[in-house]
């Protein structure tokens, strides 16, 4: 039987429309009463990357978390909203995202996740020992709402990135440096993370989706769209699909086939609701593919000489940066320094784009080595 996953047309974040496009992508794929039963404590999960207004695109829309979690309590359980945000508090930064307005006006308690424990993983796919908040274990189910977006690392950041936000705090700074080191490594992580987690269903929000520098950074762009699915490795396969990448460039989803997980495989997913062929998205701008899984199979004394000039890389606007000194203090590698302006030794650079992606001020990109400029297909 094919994995289901439903996409339906969501023009704005009305939350009448909203609501009901919602609930028929739920519906396409099993209803409510297949993922929250009465009385149940159910953890709604949305993308509170860092505190930005939702107009900006880098956030779940407090739409969205607004439409589930009367869905949820429409069936008969209890809804929690919570994350840990990459930057900052994550209560400050749903506060000014709306996040938690909306848990403020429907009643919704709002947790943050702090509390730092080790589980074990029995069904590893590479990690036997997890890093989690010990929040996001107390509920009966996690129901994961995340945010269409580019990113520097892992290209998209789609359902199952989204789980990374259950790893509290600057936490997720040390398995960028433990699990960064090249993409599939940390992005077999991911997969292991979403495995032991297992959230029951995933809705995407991508009626306003973030093209280009993400997933803090990048440049808006109406998608007009809402997904839904029980399998977040198929969501995920089918939004690359949908935005027109290519599989070897999406880490997860590429080390999902490797692994040969349910829902990795186009062919074995069941498209409900919009055909995607009458929905794709055209010119979708992506971020610089990377490159660091080729650049270790090279020979370490070529792979230290050509390092810069081969991978991607962040780089600085010197003239715009604050200096801040956020990026330098997040750097899991501890290879940034500031002085009259930041300065990274790109030698040891791990290629993790933590500080790409906590940059409150969007002054630093992705940019291409010059060898790889020349030689695109690396």
């Amino acid at each position: 039987m094919k994995t289901p996953v439903s996409i339906l047309r969501c023009t704005d974040y009305d939350p009448t429309g909203l609501k009901a496009a919602v609930k028929e992508a739920v519906r396409l794929i099993g209803g409510m009463e297949k993922f929250a039963r009465p009385g149940e404590r159910l953890l709604l999960k949305p993308n509170i990357l860092a505190g930005k207004a939702s107009d900006r695109a880098v956030t779940t829309h407090p739409e969205v978390v607004r439409a589930m979690i009367e869905l949820v309590r429409e069936a008969g359980a209890i809804p929690f909203v919570g994350d840990s945000s990459a930057i900052g508090g994550a209560r400050k930064n749903a506060e000014t995202c709306g996040i938690l307005g909306v848990c403020e006006e429907t009643g919704t308690d709002f947790v943050e996740f702090n509390t730092l424990v080790e589980v074990q993983n029995p069904n590893h796919l590479i990690f036997r020992r997890l890093e989690l908040s010990k929040e996001v274990l107390a509920y009966d189910g996690i129901i994961n709402l995340a945010k269409l977006k580019t990113h520097a690392q892992m290209y998209l950041t789609m359902a199952v990135k989204n789980l990374f936000g259950s790893v509290p705090g600057k936490r997720k700074a040390r398995w960028h440096f433990s699990a960064g080191v090249d993409t599939t490594t940390f992005a077999t992580m991911l997969l292991d993370l979403h495995n032991y987690l297992n959230p029951r269903l995933s809705i995407m929000d991508a009626v306003v989706a973030m093209e280009g520098n993400g997933p803090a950074s990048g440049e808006t762009r109406k998608t007009g769209l809402v997904l839904a699915a029980d399998n977040a490795i198929a969501m995920d396969r089918v939004l690359v699909e949908l935005v027109g990448a290519r599989l070897k460039d999406t880490p997860i989803s590429r080390a999902a086939m490797e692994h040969k997980l349910a829902g990795s495989d186009i062919d074995d997913i069941a498209v409900v609701g919009e055909a995607l062929e009458t929905v794709r998205i055209r010119d979708f701008k992506f971020p610089p593919p990377m490159d660091i899984d080729f650049a270790a199979k090279l020979p370490e004394f070529i792979r230290k000489r050509l390092k810069n000039s081969i991978t991607t890389r962040p780089e600085i606007d010197a003239r715009r940066c604050s200096l801040c000194n956020i990026c330098v203090q997040l750097c899991p590698a501890e290879v940034m320094e500031l002085k009259t302006r930041v300065v990274i030794d790109y030698q040891g650079c791990i290629r993790c784009y933590c500080c790409q992606e906590s940059c409150p001020k969007g002054v630093i990109s992705v940019k291409d080595g010059w060898l790889k400029k020349l030689l695109p297909g690396l």
